[in-house]
Order: C-alpha cells, then sequence, then structure tokens
C-alpha cells in the first residue's frame, strides 16, 4: 500500500505541541501584564454627581488636602467631606451657581452627595491613611498631582507590587511632617541620607510580610 503523507509530516505532531506551549507561555504573560493594575485602573475617573475641581480649590486657592479630607492623619480611611464643609464656604460665595445646585439641595435635605470613589483596594487588603501619614507618606505618592487634575483620576495602580517597592525601601518616598500635603514636592540633595537617619532613630519598619496588609 502506497505512503500517504510525506515522512516529514511526523514532525507535525511536535510542532503542533511546541506551539501550543509557546502559545500557551504567551498568553499567560499578555494576561499578567495587560491585566494588571496599571492597565486596567490607572486613568480610572469617574463622573461625580458635583463637578469639583481639585486644580480650583487646591492649586490656585491653596486650600490644604486636610481641610476636606480631615480624618487622614487619624483614621484608616480618608473621609470624603461632608456637605458642611462645602457649604463652609458656599454659604456665601456662589450661593446660586447651577454647578452647586446638588450641594444646596444635599444641605436643605440632609441627604449626602453620592460622591462616587475613585482609588479602590480589594476588601482583602488592609490600608491605614493615618500610619502612613504619620510616618511620612505624602498624599502625592499615591495620588499624584492632584492640584493639577480638573477631574480626580487613579494616578498610580496601587498594586501589591507598587506598594511593596516603598515597603522595602521606604528611604526613597518618606517626607518630613510639614510637606505631607505639598504637591510638587522638590527633594532635597540629602534626602536619601535624611530618610535613612530618620527611619533608624523613630524605627520606622514598613512591613512586607502577607500578614501586615491581609489578615
Amino acid at each position: 500500500m502506497p505512503q500517504l503523507f510525506p515522512k516529514k509530516a511526523n514532525a507535525l505532531p511536535l510542532l503542533s505541541l511546541g506551539g501550543l506551549v509557546v502559545g500557551g507561555v504567551l498568553t499567560i504573560f499578555l494576561v499578567w501584564y495587560y491585566f494588571s493594575p496599571e492597565f486596567t485602573v490607572v486613568g480610572y475617573a469617574p463622573t461625580q454627581p458635583v463637578p469639583y475641581s481639585h486644580r480650583l480649590h487646591v492649586d490656585q486657592l491653596g486650600m490644604d488636602c486636610r481641610y476636606c479630607h480631615n480624618w487622614v492623619e487619624v483614621s484608616n480611611h480618608a473621609n470624603v467631606p461632608p456637605t458642611q464643609t462645602c457649604m463652609n464656604c458656599h454659604s456665601q460665595i456662589r450661593t446660586q451657581s447651577l454647578r452647586l445646585l446638588p450641594v444646596r439641595e444635599s444641605w436643605a435635605t440632609g441627604e449626602p452627595i453620592e460622591w462616587i470613589k475613585v482609588h479602590h483596594l480589594p476588601d482583602y487588603a488592609h490600608f491605614s491613611h493615618a500610619a502612613h501619614v504619620k510616618n511620612g507618606v505624602g498624599c502625592e505618592t499615591c495620588h499624584g498631582r492632584v492640584d493639577q487634575m480638573e477631574v480626580v483620576y487613579q494616578a498610580e495602580p496601587l498594586s501589591m507590587g507598587w506598594c511593596l517597592e516603598c515597603h522595602r525601601q521606604p528611604e526613597l518616598y518618606l517626607r518630613p511632617h510639614d510637606e505631607i500635603t505639598t504637591m510638587g514636592y522638590v527633594q532635597p540633595a540629602d534626602f536619601v541620607e535624611r530618610n535613612l537617619e530618620r527611619i533608624r532613630t523613630e524605627g520606622i519598619q514598613p512591613p512586607t510580610n502577607c500578614s501586615a496588609c491581609h489578615y
């Protein structure tokens, strides 16, 4: 009986197997890389119920982050400001602005404004704003140049790997306490040396074990 397939066809099963292995590895790599927070959440900027401009309030008017987010130094969570905080100014400034109508309605009815959260962490990850702020982590480090944002967006991935970069080398990120809310902070020439001394004297030891953030 004559041979139906050429001898070189014997290599097809091996080539097919090799293609499957290479294709599988490539698929895993692409999913790992492009489905990471850097690509899926950085840039997230939801439309808020009130068009609040951080560029105006922080950069042009010079408001400190802690005027609105006044719990960051004492609480795990950075609070969204209540309507009362907005009305401290807007009961006298732009009192007839249509853009601020939801704020006035909230004040009149007592119903809170339903702000949309921008920065999300998984439920299984514990993060304390107070612990980080008290040890010299600036707002800009995690949230980016908020003073230049007309609409706030997520500037950093907030992934586990990204957090560990700081925990493993805190001397590259910590700031003096009076620079925590400074936007566009310029590091002095001896920035790292100062931080290394501070880490030694204050006993700053960012944990890298799993149970520190997952419990």
